[in-house]
């Protein structure tokens, strides 16, 4: 594995990279506050802390925020099963809100698995809880493998 070159670097490698991100490299993790708390071989999960900023117009956390963390967990899940050189793109991306969650600071963890991955295609499953074990959201995505 090399250190400097990501595109050297297995799937799984590049993952848990990406955990040592300086913190001043822009992306959407460090956008909205993600923090990877597991990554292995087809799971993957992170945490943000909710803030007021990520409220809709009813006072509750924007469904976006849960569909990134979603999309995040999803995608990133099918990214460590990936060959060195091999990339993916997003095909398809369901998401169920269950319940609103709080923009007061609360923990949200987001874990996703894979179901399938495949030499074409790849698909994955998702949950988003909150701090007390709550079910906030679900969904599953469809990747097309590169």
């Amino acid at each position: 594995m090399s250190a400097t070159d990501p595109d050297t670097m297995t799937g799984l490698e590049q993952m848990r990279w990406v955990r040592t991100y300086p913190a001043d490299i822009p992306s959407i993790g460090l956008l909205l506050g993600m923090r990877f708390e597991e990554v292995e071989h087809g799971r993957v999960t992170i945490a943000l802390d909710t803030r007021p900023d990520f409220a809709n117009p009813l006072g509750t956390v924007h469904g976006g925020i849960a569909a990134t963390l979603l999309d995040s967990v999803m995608s990133c899940a099918v990214h460590t099963t990936l060959p060195a050189g091999a990339s993916y793109t997003t095909l398809e991306l369901k998401i169920n809100y269950i319940r609103a969650a709080r923009p007061d600071g609360q923990t949200l963890t987001a874990a996703g698995s894979i179901v399938h991955a495949g030499r074409r295609t790849a698909t994955a499953e998702g949950q988003v809880h909150d701090e007390q074990g709550r079910l906030i959201a679900h969904g599953t995505t469809t990747c097309m493998i590169f």
